[in-house]
């Protein structure tokens, strides 16, 4: 055994028996030599580190290797070819072999078996192709062990074993796991899929830090077990002492997720230790952390469809019709994006990969002009170590800028930006939140922003006014009861984060609790000014979407063809049109949804919200036009008033009349028939009246609709303002949920083409 040693800040070297200084990168490589010697059985004499590479066939440039290994120190002496090569880098710097430049180059061009790239934290290992021009990597289970190198059949076996799983592998396992807790254990669907979610995060639990939570096997279970029952479980107090091995491995994951609200302080293991320990060892030869975001993700998503359709009204939108809509609105870094109905969190999840390979593209581009400015156009100065210095300097602080952090509250990366502080998303269902955030997880990561929450309420970062992007799939079909109440139970009241989102956002946040704290008590429909005119799930969602936008934001929703269509909600499709423009409405066929069990036909609305200079048009619009038709009301109304004129001119010629009836010389049959003929002028006048005041209305109201039609059109005209619609026929995706084919794809070049030419943002 070695171990590291650090003294006045310095850091003994054992290969070269000397004291250097201590470097954050020279601490990671002492610490990997450490890791080789106690953990895989290698020996200092076996190594060499800034090892001197001259390599005559591209000129006369010095580089030099992190770390070199040979199968035994007789190969080293012999000067031999080296057996593995490693490139180490700073913990916060991550692990991207194609970032290692120098090592990955020395590794292929000395023919040695295996090039590492590690951080210590993260380790990949590559297996060098030498029978492939140009030489490739690829990517090998785990570091082996020195004597398992010493035979060629053994170190054939290990190197073409794989520790990630393959596209088809991930998916199959989930299965077989959900078997195992339906036969054993009796649970629902729904109920076994919280049960698999426990364990795969105990899982990448483990993965994070194998050396501290060494249980992901058989023989580690066992062995903790038997440590806890000796070294743990008798020092325990209270409830505590009662709780089993598996108990107290799930209780320490959710304090290590606790930040990430994955589960209730309360939840427990609802599965029989057998059950457990079958699912571990099918996990154990696995490693969830490596296998790439496109595998896991696309066989989680597969999993949650399988494992929830039907159940809880979920019904998941298809990924076809997803991309379409992230590809169509384009969200860009820095961009904040929400989906208030989440579910699953298939939007997010598709918006986080757009924004980040959006990011990586960008970083790739700049290390390419930084190896052409340093190496050449056709990288012809491989060998000249000072160039490969001022390559690797550059790309260190461009890794920096890519990879999440360690400490994430410290120098915070364009990656941890995208994570932390752009994706949000509320569910009103717990389960499907926390599905939610494990989905993201899976995919890469930006879970941090879900909430369990009622989508129509403020909470945390989801707010008005806020967002660029808003992507959903609302609820539809339903109505929001009027004697639905906002509850006392609706407030936020975790006083540790209204401080963090206090100091975040400021006033902002404040004024968004608002929402919620002063009015208790009241409908939640009563939120929406749409709420006078439809109390329907999608209506308010509608307006909910537009208010979290901020001016010139931009959305893409999911809708049932009666929002467009029906007569009941015109007013409602009205008022939408004065606080957005619309940008393109896609008719979707029936079947895109018949494999989630749902048989409305849908339609795709993307909006963008107004911006001030736009809305104050459209006041300007009003108000002249409602000017004009006020001058026609005010002529209308004017009939009425000269009916009462008439009316009041009766009466005071009757008064008169029968003021002079009472005179003594009066011709009071003459006065009298008189009086009868004028109040028989005054009925019917006032009849007339009755019957002109009916007329009006009905002639207001005409006039009414024909200020709207003015207010429109005038508005369309003036903004230049016109609606692509689009049917499609097929959507890459059939009634049983089979692959089709795509019109989707067309349709977004189409847009892109339109987007571009009419400056549609």
């Amino acid at each position: 055994m070695i171990e590291v040693k650090i003294e006045n800040n310095k850091i003994y070297i054992p290969i070269k028996d000397q004291w250097n200084q201590l470097t954050p990168e020279e601490e990671v490589r002492q610490s990997f030599i450490a890791k080789l010697v106690n953990e895989h059985g290698y020996a200092l004499d076996q190594m060499d580190q800034e090892l001197k590479v001259t390599n005559s066939d591209r000129g006369t440039g010095r580089a030099s290797a992190d770390l070199v290994i040979w199968k035994t120190k007789e190969d080293r002496i012999a000067n031999k070819t080296a057996f593995m090569v490693v490139e180490l880098k700073a913990e916060k710097v991550g692990i991207r072999e194609k970032d290692f430049y120098q090592g990955y180059n020395y590794a292929t061009w000395a023919r040695a078996n295996i090039f590492i790239a590690s951080n210590f934290i993260e380790t990949k290992v590559f297996k060098v192709i030498e029978d492939e021009l140009p030489l490739k990597l690829s990517r090998v289970a785990d570091i082996p062990h020195n004597k398992d190198i010493q035979d060629d059949a053994t170190l054939e076996k290990l190197l073409t074993k794989t520790q990630v799983f393959k596209r088809d592998e991930f998916a199959k396992l989930l299965y077989q796991c959900h078997t195992v807790i339906r036969n054993n254990d009796k649970l629902s669907p729904e109920a076994a899929f919280d049960e698999i979610s426990k364990i795969l995060f105990m899982k990448i639990r483990y993965e994070r830090n194998p050396t501290k939570h060494s249980i992901f096997s058989l023989k580690h279970f066992e062995e903790g077990e038997t440590q806890y029952e000796t070294n743990i479980r008798p020092y325990m107090t209270g409830e505590d002492k009662k709780a089993a091995y598996i108990e107290f491995l799930f209780r320490q994951t959710k304090e290590e997720f606790k930040t990430d609200e994955l589960f209730e302080d309360n939840e427990k293991i609802n599965i029989k230790e057998g059950s457990f320990k079958q699912i571990v060892k099918m996990l154990e030869i696995y490693n969830l952390s490596e296998t790439s975001e496109d595998i896991k993700g696309i066989a989680f998503e597969g999993f949650l469809g399988r494992t929830f359709r039907g159940e809880l009204g979920q019904f998941f939108t298809p990924r076809t019709v997803v991309d379409f809509i992230i590809e169509l609105l384009d969200p860009q870094e820095k961009e904040l994006v929400c989906d208030p109905c989440c579910g699953s969190g298939g939007f997010l999840i598709k918006a986080f990969e757009h924004i980040r390979e959006l990011v990586e593209e960008d970083i790739d581009k700049q290390k390419d002009l930084i190896k052409k400015k340093y190496l050449g156009e056709n990288l012809e100065n491989l060998e000249d170590e000072e160039a490969n210095k001022k390559v690797e300097a550059e790309l260190l602080k461009l890794n920096q800028e890519l990879v999440i952090s360690k400490n994430k509250e410290e120098n915070l990366t364009r990656l941890d930006h995208l994570s932390r502080d752009c994706i949000y998303g509320t569910d009103a269902n717990p389960r499907m939140a926390r599905v939610s955030k494990m989905n993201m997880i899976m995919h890469g990561d930006g879970h941090g922003g879900v909430h369990h929450n009622d989508g129509l309420l403020n909470v945390n970062g989801i707010f008005e006014n806020r967002f660029d992007v808003i992507v959903t799939n609302p609820p539809f079909g339903a109505r929001v009861d009027s004697e639905q109440k906002i509850q006392e139970s609706d407030k936020y009241t975790n006083a540790v984060k209204i401080k963090h989102y206090t100091e975040k956002y400021g006033d902002a946040y404040k004024k968004a609790l608002k929402q919620v704290e002063d009015n208790i008590g009241n409908s939640i429909v009563d939120l929406y000014k749409v709420g006078q005119f439809s109390g329907l799930t999608e209506v308010l969602f509608i307006e909910r979407c537009l208010n979290l936008l901020k001016p010139n934001g931009r959305m893409g929703i999911v809708l049932p063809e009666g929002v467009f269509n029906s007569a009941n909600l015109e007013k409602v499709r009205k008022f939408f049109e004065r606080k957005a423009k619309i940008l393109l409405i896609v008719s979707l066929p029936q079947e895109v949804f018949l494999a989630s069990k749902a048989t409305v036909k849908t339609s795709i609305l993307f909006m963008r919200k107004f911006n001030a200079t736009e809305l104050e048009q459209i006041r300007v619009i009003e108000e002249r036009i409602t000017k004009e038709y006020d001058i026609l009301k005010a002529n209308i109304l004017s009939e009425v008033t000269d009916i009462d004129s008439d009316i009041e001119r009766a009466k005071l010629i009757i008064k008169d009349l029968m003021s002079r009836k009472k005179e003594k010389d009066a011709d009071k049959e003459s006065l009298q028939a008189e009086i009868v003929e004028w109040k028989e002028i005054e009925v019917n006048q006032k009849a007339r009246k009755v019957e002109l005041k009916k007329e009006i209305t009905k002639r207001l109201k005409e006039l009414d609709k024909q200020m709207e039609v003015a207010i429109e059109s005038a508005i369309k005209h003036e903004l230049d303002y016109e609606i692509p619609i689009a049917e499609i026929d097929k959507a890459g995706i059939d009634s049983t949920g089979k692959k089709i084919d795509n019109q989707l794809p067309m349709l977004l070049e189409e847009f892109k083409a339109y987007r571009t030419a009419n400056g549609v943002w």
